[in-house]
């Protein structure tokens, strides 16, 4: 069933996913785009007193959780009214994430306002929150995306 704007009320959670962290993963990761030595070396990510073993870069966390969002909306069949993605706030990383750990995406809807001008879309803000598997929250963001409206 496709979601359009007119479908989703602030208010509205969802928790999905099931995604697992690997090391060779997150290697992958930070040799292409975060190369810092406590995504890359273990003796210095064991060195790192926030870390104390390896972790994954905070910006692949970001990438899962894009993934678990949209992978959700691909089997609801929610893509379709999805124009783009606006803009993120608020993103914070509390805890480190680590390999073998796994990942899951609690979504919710903050606002959701039709556009004044253009009546075929709008605009929706959520709140994503990444858990891993104690069920701790790793990761938080609130994003902006525009969406189709339901042409009646």
């Amino acid at each position: 069933m496709t979601r359009w704007l007119d479908d989703y009320e602030p208010g509205l959670v969802e928790r999905f996913g099931a995604f697992p962290v690997e090391r060779e993963a997150i290697f992958a990761f930070a040799r292409l785009y975060d190369p810092q030595d406590f995504h890359l070396d273990d003796a210095a990510a064991a060195a790192n007193p926030l870390f104390g073993r390896l972790a994954a870069s905070g910006w692949q966390s970001a990438g899962i959780a894009m993934r678990l969002l949209v992978e959700h909306r691909r089997a609801r069949g929610d893509l379709t009214p999805v124009l783009a993605g606006a803009g993120v706030d608020e993103l914070r990383w509390l805890k480190p994430v680590y390999a073998g750990d796994t990942l899951s995406l609690e979504w919710e809807v903050l606002e959701v306002t039709p556009s004044r001008s253009k009546p075929d879309r709008g605009t929706m803000r959520s709140r994503s929150t990444l858990h891993n598997q104690h069920g701790e929250r790793v990761m938080t963001f609130v994003a902006t995306e525009l969406i189709r409206r339901r042409v009646v």
